[in-house]
């Protein structure tokens, strides 16, 4: 099992980027909103994932990167919980949306109760 975030496992093309968007189902838990959508992508890892900090609510680009790495970090520690009840390929943005720059350990549990709520959705999904 290898904690890494490589590339392919970034979700940077700009049409799978559209299309999340445009029909992606979305999933939030303050101050973390993830939008995320079943597509297939011919990589081994079954997530391809992307951090977002509106510019609008964080102003400095210092503090919106600090935010993004912190986010990318959560996830690489927490991916394979995400990834292992997943039966599908799946594209994911998380969005960062307070005003305020969080701390690790809250953002880590945030990530952990959005990844409840995101299982019990595509459960939900699934059923109908």
């Amino acid at each position: 099992m290898r904690y890494t975030l490589g590339k392919d496992e970034k979700l940077k093309s700009k049409i799978f980027i559209g299309q999340l968007f445009a029909e992606g189902k979305r999933v939030k838990k303050f101050p973390v909103q993830l939008i995320y959508l079943p597509v297939q992508h011919n990589d081994e890892f079954p997530i391809k994932v992307g951090f977002s900090v509106p510019k609008r609510n964080v102003k400095l680009a210092v503090n919106r990167n600090r935010i993004k790495r912190l986010m990318r970090e959560v996830y690489r520690k927490n991916k394979h919980a995400f990834a292992d009840n997943l039966n599908e390929q799946y594209i994911f943005m998380f969005i960062y949306m307070a005003k305020d720059e969080p701390n690790y350990t809250g953002l880590e549990s945030t990530f952990e109760k959005l990844r409840v709520k995101l299982l019990n959705q595509i459960k939900e999904d699934e059923q109908n």
